[in-house]
């Protein structure tokens, strides 16, 4: 790889009893060589620019995080252009009016069927969930913290993931424009 890619860091289980200091983090992630780092509140969300692959920069991050934090969770790392596309691709335009109500989590991989059908019988009226590629969207108009759809995705979707609301995807790409520029 010769050009440089912006990578959005999507730490997993960060909150509540894992943390992961933002401050620290930017400050780690920039004298390991990552350039123009950013991070996105307190909730595990970092941007960065690198001539490393996907996978050198997630195994960088990685061990940066268990040495200097303690943190061993799983680390997504979408490309910008794969981000850009997440938005691009929501199948739910209309219910980007209220962002915190949307959610977009990445998948390791795409689920089974089974797994969406199984989590879709737990939808209360009006909430929906759709899997473009390897995202699955979930719309939950009544809030995300009192749906069962979501409450049971996790246990349920039987991959890998981690999921972000839709203000926080789209102050990550905004991030991310700014970390291909600098």
């Amino acid at each position: 790889m010769t050009g440089k890619t912006v990578f959005i860091l999507l730490f997993r289980g960060v909150g509540g009893a894992t943390q992961l200091p933002t401050g620290p983090l930017r400050e780690a992630l920039a004298e390991a060589g990552f350039e123009n780092v950013a991070t996105y509140i307190n909730s595990g969300n970092a941007v960065v620019r690198t001539k490393l692959s996907r996978e050198k920069t997630v195994a960088k991050v990685a061990e940066i995080c268990r040495e200097k934090f303690g943190f061993t969770k799983t680390i997504h790392a979408p490309a910008q252009q794969e981000w850009s596309k997440l938005i691009a691709d929501n199948p739910f335009p209309d219910a980007v009016s209220v962002p915190k109500f949307l959610h977009a989590a990445v998948l390791e991989k795409a689920p089974q069927d089974k797994n969406v059908a199984a989590i879709r019988a737990y939808a209360k009226e009006g909430e929906k969930i759709e899997i473009v590629g390897k995202v699955a969207y979930l719309h939950t108009p009544a809030g995300f913290g009192t749906s069962k759809m979501a409450e049971r995705f996790d246990k349920l979707i039987g991959v890998e993931n981690t999921a972000r609301n839709w203000n926080s995807v789209l102050k990550l790409e905004e991030l991310a424009k700014k970390a291909a520029k600098g």
